[in-house]
């Protein structure tokens, strides 16, 4: 098992490459969370290549693509799908709806209502969508990718820290660096290069690459390490929320996906440390005047500067 994981990584790092110009980091932890079974919040300002990234992960892996752009109007049923009277059979019939894939851009997500919201929920957390009654099944793999801008809140319904909770991880892909940027013009010069893009794994390469990572060793003193750690987020006197036991295991799930990636079969506490601010900052909440999600960045930061690290073998 061990370097399997690596030339899995590789192997979609250079396809992503193609089309998205930098980011490696990001979308390290953004196959992470899809390995990991989770959903990702993709927090940026438009125009930083978030659609783009998604339907290139979407075409990388041989995935199904959906997207849906969230308006105030937009109903739980525009999600899901509904049952439609077809007069020819004399009977209903089942309209999917765009959850009925592999990956799910939720655009501008924080736009819709918080009863649309809900209706989403569902379908992330259960893996399952309910229809009059009735359950169904997504797509398997099921991942979503949903989007907000931090900026304009104006028509906005902020997600609430229960469905903030729901997602695996918060991420920023950031704007590009100068020499990133001109490499994006040149690079779209004269063709798209999404259009030209293939695939270079498929679904079951994914849920084998799964398996193997069910089975990477997380040493019991690592365990105790992103124990230390949550604690401290539910400490303090600008705490009002801390880190719920549901975000103490995305970070457990995330790290063996993480190592995996690394070519290791086991995990260390320099994986902690690169997932602790995606997977954990979104899921806690300071006190007024403590700044918001940077202020929040900067506690977890804070925790993992001061918190022991382990120093064991940890290998199994």
């Amino acid at each position: 098992m061990e370097g399997n994981g690596k030339q899995f990584g590789e192997k979609l790092f250079s396809n992503i490459a193609k089309v998205i110009v930098g980011k490696e980091q990001t979308v390290r932890l953004l196959l992470t969370a899809l390995l990991a079974d989770g959903h990702v919040l993709l927090e940026d300002v438009p125009g930083t290549g978030k659609t783009k990234l998604a339907k290139t992960l979407a075409k990388s892996v041989s995935a199904d693509f959906a997207r849906i752009q969230f308006t105030p109007d937009l109903l739980p049923s525009d999600i899901t799908g509904l049952n439609v009277y077809d007069r020819q059979k004399n009977e209903f019939v089942l309209r999917r709806g765009p959850v009925f894939t592999n990956i799910l851009l939720a655009d501008e997500i924080n736009r819709a209502t918080p009863r649309t919201q809900a209706g989403l929920l569902e379908c992330m957390e259960e893996r399952q969508v309910t229809i009059d009654g009735e359950s169904y099944t997504p797509g398997n793999p099921f991942f979503v990718i949903a989007t907000q801008n931090p900026v304009e809140t104006t028509g906005t319904f902020p997600l609430p820290e229960a469905q903030m909770d729901r997602f695996m991880m918060r991420l920023s892909m950031g704007l590009p660096a100068r020499e990133e940027e001109l490499a994006i013009l040149e690079k779209y010069m004269e063709k798209e290069p999404l259009a030209e893009l293939e695939s270079v794994l498929t679904l079951e390469a994914l849920a084998q690459a799964k398996e193997e990572i069910n089975r990477v060793f997380v040493h019991k003193c690592v365990r105790e390490y992103m124990v230390d750690i949550v604690e401290a987020t539910r400490n303090g006197e600008e705490i009002v929320l801390g880190v719920s036991p549901r975000g103490n295991l995305a970070l457990l799930r995330c790290a063996k996906a993480y190592a995996w990636l690394e070519g290791r079969d086991f995990c260390i506490p320099d994986d902690i440390k690169a997932l602790a601010v995606p997977v954990l900052a979104h899921r806690i909440v300071l006190g007024y005047g403590s700044g918001g999600m940077d202020g929040t960045v900067k506690f977890i930061e804070k925790i993992i500067a001061s918190t022991p690290v382990p120093t064991e073998e940890f290998e199994r």
